[in-house]
């Protein structure tokens, strides 16, 4: 059948509304929430850091209300393979333009050159490891909150130079844990202390520490470090407390443990436990009405940790920076939405104003908490006290030793 002049108009209508459509459709800004919703850091990331990105999301559509915005989330499982190949389809199916929070360092590390390869954003805020602005660094990778260099120096230097000049570590047997018993190690050292030993434990399967414990008791270490996260660090203390360690005069370690954590087990449990954080939500007025604004989107009880607070802080600056280059032109590279990102200061309610240095790490002050007693606690939250504060020039790594390859000589 010949096609008519109206058929062929008609056709011609079609396909470019189709065109229009999908033009659209690409200027959606499209963020990844790559996150454990199920598993051991389902409380120290997971659906807690979907909430704080919307938060973001929020907050900046209400101002730019012409930039389409979506947010879409995937649990990793803390498994590497199913972490990349998650990425590589939001990339290449989902049109996905920043994958944010991540939470496991091997994972982390693994899609640092898919995102390098596809020109996309990485924008870490919940893996420990400082590799990633170190021998690792890439012009597509963000890394923000903390990473295992600024809290081994928080509590390592401090807790030494207090008089916990011996340490015996246990260890999560994956990079992340790896990297906390490295780092707190050198800074021990360097304060004149001494590692006793460490056990490693096998991640994500060990809920018994009972044989770990027993080995870092008969070591008589003053400080027990602990190189875990989520769950493992709640029932490793719990145990730790049934042993009597405590008791014995052992002080306990949390390089990298979180109010998430403190608030499951309980003051009862946690009290007197050192703890590095980069984000306190009781510290200042932005803070706690950051706190009181996030609170809205979750369970009754939950307090945003510094994790959180990253995906908050760190998305509210990535959409700053697409504003000022435009839609197309952040969609296009994300390699020239870091850069812009670098260019401009940060400045939010949870970490307040800051910048991110060439090597892609995004700094700021560090502090060292000790847990109240119950007895101690005046209002739901209230379960830290100022140990001491690690101004934001002294609490990264310097960039001459990072060993990235963006930083110039």
């Amino acid at each position: 059948m010949p096609l008519t002049r109206r058929a062929a108009l008609g056709a011609s209508a079609a396909a470019l509304a189709t065109r229009r459509a999908s033009a659209q459709a690409d200027q959606v800004i499209r963020i990844g929430v790559l996150t454990d919703l199920a598993g051991p850091y389902r409380d120290v990331t997971g659906p807690t850091s979907v909430a704080c990105v919307r938060q973001a999301v929020e907050e900046f559509s209400a101002q730019n209300p012409g930039i389409r915005v979506e947010v879409i989330a995937a649990d990793h499982q803390n498994k590497p393979d199913i972490g990349i190949n998650t990425v590589r389809q939001w990339l290449d199916q989902r049109g996905v333009d920043v994958v944010t929070d991540v939470g496991n360092s091997a994972i982390a590390l693994g899609i640092n050159p898919v995102c390098v390869e596809k020109d996309k954003v990485h924008l870490n805020a919940s893996a420990g490891t400082s590799d990633l602005t170190g021998r690792a660094c890439t012009p597509n990778t963000i890394h923000w909150s903390y990473d295992t260099w600024c809290l081994s120096n928080t509590s390592g230097t401090a807790l030494t130079k207090a008089g916990g000049d011996t340490w015996y570590f246990i260890t999560a047997d994956y990079a992340f844990g790896h990297a906390i018993e490295r780092d707190t190690t050198r800074f021990v050292e360097a304060a004149g202390g001494k590692m006793l030993g460490a056990s490693r434990y096998p991640f994500p399967q060990t809920t018994d520490f009972s044989a770990f414990l027993l080995q870092a008791q008969a070591s008589r270490a003053k400080v027990l470090g602990l190189a875990m996260a989520g769950d493992d660090l709640i029932n490793c203390v719990k145990q730790a407390q049934e042993f009597g360690l405590g008791r014995s005069g052992m002080k306990y370690a949390a390089i990298i443990g979180s109010i998430t954590g403190v608030i499951a087990a309980g003051l009862e449990t946690m009290q007197g436990m050192y703890i590095a954080e980069t984000f306190w939500w009781d510290q200042d007025e932005r803070t706690r009405g950051f706190t009181r604004r996030v609170q809205t989107k979750l369970p009754a009880g939950v307090f945003p940790n510094y994790v959180h607070a990253g995906n908050y802080a760190g998305i509210t600056h990535y959409l700053k920076a697409v504003k000022e280059l435009g839609v197309a032109r952040a969609k296009a590279s994300g390699r020239e939405v870091v850069a812009q990102m670098k260019r401009m200061p940060t400045d939010d309610d949870c970490f307040g104003r800051g910048v991110i240095r060439e090597d892609g790490r995004k700094i700021h002050p560090s502090f060292l908490l000790q847990v109240k007693k119950p007895g101690e606690s005046r209002y739901a939250g209230d379960v830290y006290v100022l140990a001491g504060t690690v101004p934001s020039e002294q609490a990264f790594r310097p960039l001459s030793e990072g060993g990235c390859p963006l930083v110039k000589a």
